[in-house]
């Protein structure tokens, strides 16, 4: 008899990768494609649900023909996405009707500061546990239905989206939606994704009727909210379709929360913190939904059948990531393999500090206005302070959320799991070890959002009986421990408040 395992679709912000796990957690393959960033105007990021589709059904088939693997070996998919980011297509073709607004696009920036102006950040804060920001899908849901019609005429009609969507005839998914209804027809979502569009009240756990009429998105549009491992299962791939096979998908999670799940943080306190793009530090909660006085967000954390929902905080560090990219782009790098080696071959920045807020600041700071910041350069200045203070960059604002972790919840980071591409440099987990001051954990396997949603989708499935059979899975790789003093650290970052002032509220309207 052949041997089963889990697939996992990972959906990111830069590309779409395909990891089949086995029953200890271990990967049998991994398949990666990148999709173009469309940039039409400053601020403005888009993608091409078309492209993401089909780079989706690229990777499934390139990972299981490199590892020999049949998809009837398959026991389950799960699913795990970029958050917030924005599609809207036509429920009888399956067409987008505009390219996905995605989570970093700022172009809704002026709607925000009307909702500010009204003062309703309150209100909204209450029922979705967020902060008012261009960030999530309201505003980018709310854009496409007004302005879609002029800019793209492949399947609309100008002036009739609204009505369109009203009479049903449109579907709105972030992409976690958008796979699975690829997949399996089926048009559903979790309830961690859900808890990310601003449109869904995470105390009553269902889409908010004065949010939906605010932002004037027709509830006929919305998927179906269902638990993050759901053993009714979302559907099943067509035996017809590109995979040849009919394959439960029965677990979806946002990247962030498959990443907690991934790194095994089932209970109230643990915490976890995950460098892509940008960084993302979430703490379980437990069944409570703790309110954040510190710039944090309350979010869903995932919920299995017939088990209440567990909540999690969450800061958000909109450019992590992003920031070597940006080394590349410029040209001080040629990879990011070399950052490294770069920053270590220098005692210090040399007083240089780097904000990276090429799409505004998220928590706790959340100034959709602020940018990029360089300050403290001199004539010495080369580009090994500069990369340096790039690493930096990431710790720093890693310690401004686990300060806010703290007060928010009474409990003291004692230690911290990361997970992410970055995480693969040791410089940079021993300066985060060195600027928090606590130990730094790295688990074996690092791609645990994939993970994360694979245990979902197995846990559904009874391929994983247990969450304890999943503990037992969790194996650390490394630890890093502070070298630093602690009196250095403290002042270091004293001067990254500094920084951060002379990036804030940059961005002015001509």
């Amino acid at each position: 008899m052949a041997t089963s395992y889990v697939g996992a679709i990972d959906q990111g912000t830069t590309g779409t990768r395909f990891m089949v796990f086995d029953h200890s957690g271990q990967v049998i393959t991994n398949a990666y494609k990148k999709h173009e960033q469309i940039y039409p105007e400053p601020g403005w990021v888009e993608h091409d649900p078309t492209e993401i589709w089909e780079n989706t059904k690229h990777v499934i088939q390139e990972g299981l023909e490199s590892a020999d693997l049949d998809p009837t070996q398959l026991e389950a998919l799960g699913i795990t996405n970029q958050r917030e980011t924005t599609i809207i297509w036509d429920r009888d073709t399956g067409k987008p009707v505009f390219n996905a607004l995605v989570w970093q696009d700022r172009r809704t920036t002026d709607r925000v500061e009307e909702l500010q102006e009204a003062g309703k950040v309150e209100e909204i804060r209450e029922k979705t546990g967020l902060e008012c920001d261009a960030y999530f899908s309201a505003t980018k849901t709310e854009w496409i239905l007004d302005n879609a019609e002029p800019l793209k005429l492949e399947s609309v009609r100008p002036g009739e989206l609204r009505d369109r969507a009203r009479a049903g005839e449109l579907m709105m998914g972030t992409p976690d939606s958008w796979i699975i209804y690829k997949l399996t027809g089926n048009h559903i979502t979790d309830v961690s994704n859900a808890s990310r569009t601003m449109l869904f009240n995470i105390n009553d756990m269902e889409w908010d009727d004065e949010l939906l009429d605010e932002f004037d998105v027709p509830r006929e549009m919305l998927p179906e909210v269902r638990p993050s491992s759901d053993e009714n299962l979302y559907g099943h791939t067509d035996a017809d379709g590109f995979l040849g096979a009919e394959v439960p998908v029965a677990g979806a999670l946002g990247d962030q929360q498959a990443a907690l799940f991934g790194q095994t943080c089932f209970d109230a306190g643990d915490a976890k913190n995950t460098y892509g793009t940008g960084a993302f530090y979430l703490m379980n909660t437990g069944n409570e939904a703790v309110t954040s006085d510190h710039g944090l967000l309350t979010t869903v954390g995932f919920q299995l059948s017939g088990e209440p929902v567990q909540y999690a905080l969450e800061g958000s560090i909109f450019i992590a990531g992003a920031a070597i990219e940006w080394l590349e782009d410029v040209d001080l790098i040629y990879n990011a393999a070399q950052t490294a080696q770069l920053a270590s071959s220098v005692d210090s920045t040399d007083g240089v500090y780097m904000v990276p807020a090429f799409t505004g600041l998220g928590a706790p700071h959340w100034d959709g206005r602020a940018r990029g910041t360089i300050v403290g350069m001199t004539r010495g200045t080369r580009k090994e302070h500069i990369v340096r203070a790039t690493l930096e960059s990431i710790a720093y604002q890693t310690r401004d959320l686990a300060e806010a972790m703290e007060a928010d919840s009474g409990v003291e980071t004692t230690s911290l799991r990361v997970d992410g591409g970055a995480v693969k440099n040791d410089f940079l987990c021993q300066l985060q070890s060195d600027i928090i001051q606590t130990e730094i954990a790295r688990p074996e396997v690092d791609e645990t959002t994939a993970l994360g949603s694979a245990y979902a989708a197995g846990l559904a499935v009874g391929y994983w009986e247990s969450m304890e059979e999943l503990r037992s899975n969790w194996q650390v790789d490394e630890e890093f421990d502070p070298e630093m003093d602690d009196s250095q650290a403290d002042k270091m970052y004293d001067r990254w408040d500094d920084a951060v002032e002379r990036s804030l509220d940059w961005a002015q309207e001509e």
